[in-house]
């Protein structure tokens, strides 16, 4: 896979922000703020269910969630900006000083292993948040979205939700995976962690699978899911079996019975997977937004 490296260039920083305000006000968020953060989340809920979706799963105070939510309030007291920061920090704002404000409390966050926002907001971002550390890598990503059940006519055999056997073949392929993309494995960083994340995700029914005997054809996760969208990660097909169908076959039938309880589907691909880019918009799905990770080391 190719990386690109960042461009720290912050004169194209976010146009659409609202006018500069007030300093914001930064603190933890608590429980008894959770109605009004998922409020907030669901202004923009495509870029934002990885956090609503945590936040529904575990609420706002809980260590599976392997972070802290900060909310930026205004001198009114208004919330103009919600973060999650810890392993993997990802943020929503609506203004740039918002935006600034919960940077500054990521710089002192020491665990961050990735940051992922969209393109235009994460260079003032980083900004304010990198103290000096330098990106490990830094990957551009396109953000498809699907509205409608896409048509599913072919036969995908034994497509189903995962069990507790599948556990050992989707660890190994979920590891790879996250090492292409990466350049880590989350078997070395934080193996049981890693282990009781996909038990839970299993549990939950999110992930779908198809076996051909004891060899694993395809797979996909959803991440995180709320009312408004799902979020799936982790798509695969075995090598031997790609361009064979099977792949969108799968994927249609996971799209169209998610869609009957998420109102749109979301994803990111790698800016330079050509193919991949192909493949999700032959099976339905469209370009929403341009978004970008940086990996720290």
């Amino acid at each position: 896979m190719a990386i690109t490296m960042m461009s720290l260039d912050f004169n194209d920083s976010r146009s659409d922000f609202a006018a500069l305000t007030p300093e914001c006000a930064v603190s933890e968020l608590s429980r008894a703020e959770q109605g009004e953060v998922i409020e907030f989340l669901s202004a923009r809920p495509v870029h934002t269910v990885y956090m609503a979706g945590l936040i529904r799963d575990h609420g706002l105070l809980h260590p599976q969630n392997r972070g802290s939510f900060y909310g930026a309030r205004n001198p009114t007291g208004q919330l103009e900006g919600v973060a999650l920061i810890g392993h993997a920090t990802v943020f929503e704002a609506h203004t740039e000083n918002s935006l600034i404000a919960l940077a500054r409390v990521a710089r002192n966050c020491k665990n961050i292993h990735l940051i992922r926002a969209e393109e235009h907001s994460i260079k003032v971002f980083w900004q304010y948040a990198s103290a000096g550390r330098q990106p490990r890598q830094t990957c551009r990503e396109i953000m498809f979205e699907m509205k409608e059940r896409p048509g599913v006519t072919d036969a995908v055999g034994q497509l189903r939700t995962a069990t507790s056997n599948d556990l050992e073949k989707l660890l190994a392929v979920n590891a790879a995976m996250a090492f292409e993309e990466g350049g880590s494995s989350p078997m070395q960083r934080d193996p049981s962690g890693f282990r009781n994340r996909m038990v839970r995700r299993i549990e939950k029914q999110r992930v779908w699978v198809l076996f051909d005997g004891n060899r694993l054809i395809f797979k996909a996760d959803v991440v995180s899911q709320t009312p408004q969208v799902a979020y799936l990660e982790g798509i695969y097909v075995h090598p031997e079996e790609r361009g064979q169908g099977y792949g969108s076959s799968c994927l249609r039938h996971v799209c169209s019975m998610l869609l009957q309880s998420s109102k749109s589907l979301s994803l990111t691909v790698n800016h330079h997977n050509q193919k991949a880019a192909e493949f999700y918009t032959k099976t339905g799905f469209a370009f929403h937004s341009d978004y970008e990770t940086i990996y720290l080391r």
